[in-house]
């Protein structure tokens, strides 16, 4: 899909907004201007309910048109793909892409402006693994661990039914769960194959590699239809 510019800066989300009042957009929105310090934050983002006339695919590029209003940065998204919902047999295929976006925003408003786009297209947030409008992860930014090294470990390393049992209740960074699920992994090596883990150091081709060859054929290129 290629290079895409983000905006920044609708009044609802001023509080969310880090701008630089010399720099107007062409809509008349203050803009974002990247500092030295900026770095790359990689999101996913799913769909698997239309809503109306607007699929899953048109929900992925709602939430992507939102983004461009409030926030301003280079900014890359893999192509859409189809995978299986999780667990099996709980929903319909779900529409998945990975975003990634250079930004000087600390990740806590990262995850807010990620929430509040959620919230405007619908998303209410009901029973884990749910069907839903759609749903945008921050998976990481650039070599960040929060909130430390030995808490991302333990939620990293837990079974999956562990997983069913437990929710964290604080932003984890990495996603304790990325290493895990092909829908992420293979869209994010279209766009940044040689991101490295900070704290395992395998590169996202090196984990989607080490999936189950079943779960990485069951993610599937996206046809368009519906969009």
């Amino acid at each position: 899909m290629g290079i895409i510019t983000l905006g920044c800066g609708a009044a609802r989300m001023a509080n969310l907004c880090v701008c630089n009042r010399s720099a107007t957009s062409t809509h008349g929105y203050t803009t974002a201007r990247m500092d030295i310090n900026s770095q790359t934050a990689f999101v996913a983002l799913g769909s698997n309910l239309a809503v109306g006339r607007l699929t899953p695919a048109g929900m992925l590029k709602s939430a992507l048109k939102l983004l461009r209003e409030y926030h301003e940065s280079p900014f890359e998204v893999s192509d859409f793909v189809s995978s299986p919902a999780f667990p099996p047999n709980s929903g319909p295929d779900f529409v998945n892409a990975v975003a990634s976006l250079r930004t000087d925003w600390p990740a806590d408003r990262l995850l807010d402006l990620l929430h509040q786009v959620e919230a405007e297209l619908g998303r209410t947030r009901a029973a884990r693994w749910a069907p839903r409008v759609v749903d945008l992860d921050l998976l990481a930014v650039g070599k960040l661990v929060m909130p430390d090294p030995a808490t991302q470990d333990r939620w990293r390393a837990l079974s999956l039914g562990q997983q069913r049992a437990e929710a964290p209740d604080r932003l984890i960074l990495p996603h304790p769960r990325l290493q895990d699920r092909a829908f992420v992994l293979v869209p994010w090596a279209q766009i940044a194959p040689d991101w490295r883990h900070p704290r395992t150091g395998i590169t996202v081709a090196q984990m989607r590699d080490a999936l189950p060859a079943t779960d990485r054929d069951a993610v599937l290129p996206f046809d368009g239809g519906g969009i």
